[in-house]
């Protein structure tokens, strides 16, 4: 399953909390920001969950929900949203299949040595469900604005 411009999404289940579940289909008629990040309490991804955090509001009166995924476990997450006390939810892919079904699951290198992990990327939703922009191998920085933005564009 791969995401793309103008599809429709298939009805994803994201694990937010211990036995609880969000699928995307609970949140029609809102768009959504589904962003994927490599681990949390990380400087990048810290960086880009208190940005997606500080713009809340705005996203907000959009009508926007924000869900940020990683491979962190459930506990990590609560930890990483309670230190910086994030108003929105964070999903676990702890097996990375979902990741490896997007095709966000990818070879890195660092100093030489090569390893696995997630491509930061976004995907902006519309309120039936249909990918309406993908953003792949994000700066974390200003991301978060980014994303605003190209959500006020649609509505504009």
């Amino acid at each position: 399953m791969t995401l793309e411009l103008g599809k429709k999404v298939p009805d994803l289940s994201l694990h937010i909390g211990k036995d609880k579940i969000i699928k995307l289909s609970d949140l029609k008629g809102k768009f959504i920001v589904l962003y994927f990040y490599p681990k949390d309490d990380t400087p990048g991804c810290t960086i880009e969950a208190q940005d997606f955090n500080k713009l809340k509001p705005e996203f907000d009166k959009l009508n926007t929900v924000i869900i940020g995924v990683s491979k962190d476990k459930l506990d990590s997450h609560d930890k990483f949203k309670e230190k910086y006390s994030l108003g929105f939810d964070l999903a676990s892919d702890a097996n990375s299949n979902l990741c490896e079904q997007l095709g966000i699951w990818i070879e890195k290198s660092i100093f030489g040595k090569k390893y696995m992990g997630i491509d930061r990327a976004t995907f902006l939703l519309d309120k039936e469900g249909i990918v309406k922009h993908i953003w792949r191998s994000v700066n974390a920085k200003n991301h978060a604005q980014e994303v605003l933005e190209k959500l006020r564009t649609m509505l504009s």
